[in-house]
């Protein structure tokens, strides 16, 4: 009945609103981990800064995953994961979900579809599904990938393809995407076969934006407005 079988989300300003961050104070935030003695706060939140930006620029140019240890490592840091208390809070006011994400994926599930996460994050799933968890809507996600897990970042096809298979959709063109950039999301959903949807709602960096720009099939200034493009392609 359905030419759609799934839609699958971005998290960062598409699940959650885009919200400016202070990229040294991250990096504050992540040396109160560090157990190396030898180097002082200031050092290591100077390490942590450049080694973000490195792996982060592999992401987008080589789409190689990273984890929150190997940004460590990337920095030259012995870290306590117990330790990395300050870094979690640092993040979590900006980890909320938007309040029509729960009734968007109902209607989804309503009309037959599958819901999914695909996320570019270092982050371990834990943290993730304790977010969703937090905000009620864990219960409505069918499958979600989260790159630190994998070995590719968006906008690679390997990482859409392991969220088809999470959501148990072998079909791309049957499946949707849905993101916050037109390169990551836009272009890389179209390059791996799906339609995509874009939320222009975010002001992405310029060193952020990659080398290409999709064309989407279709615009939502609001989530809500998801469902709505959805229903009229089935």
């Amino acid at each position: 009945m359905s030419a759609i079988d799934a839609v699958i989300f971005d998290w960062g300003g598409t699940l959650t609103r885009w919200h400016d961050i202070d990229f040294h104070a991250e990096s504050l935030a992540l040396a109160q981990a560090v157990i190396d003695v030898d180097h002082p706060v200031d050092v290591s939140q100077a390490r942590l800064h450049e080694a973000n930006q490195r792996i982060w620029g592999r992401s987008r140019g080589h789409q190689q995953s990273a984890t929150v240890a190997d940004l460590f490592k990337e920095a030259g840091l012995d870290h306590d994961p117990a330790l990395l208390t300050a870094y979690y809070e640092f993040w979590e006011p900006h980890t909320l979900t938007d309040p029509e994400a729960g009734p968007l994926f109902e209607r989804l599930h309503e009309l037959g579809l599958k819901v999914g996460v695909l996320s570019n994050t270092i982050w371990p799933r834990d943290w993730h599904e304790g977010f969703f968890r937090r905000d009620g809507v864990d219960h409505l996600i069918d499958g979600d990938v989260y790159t630190s897990e994998i070995p590719w970042t968006k906008p690679s096809p390997h990482a859409f393809r392991a969220a088809l298979d999470a959501v148990g959709a072998p079909d791309p063109g049957r499946c949707v995407y849905v993101g916050d950039r037109l390169f990551d999301d836009v272009w890389g959903a179209h390059n791996a076969g799906m339609r995509a949807i874009h939320i222009p709602l975010s002001a992405i960096p310029a060193d952020q934006l990659g080398h290409s720009e999709g064309e989407p099939d279709g615009v939502a200034h609001r989530l809500v407005e998801v469902g709505d493009l959805v229903a009229q392609w089935l």
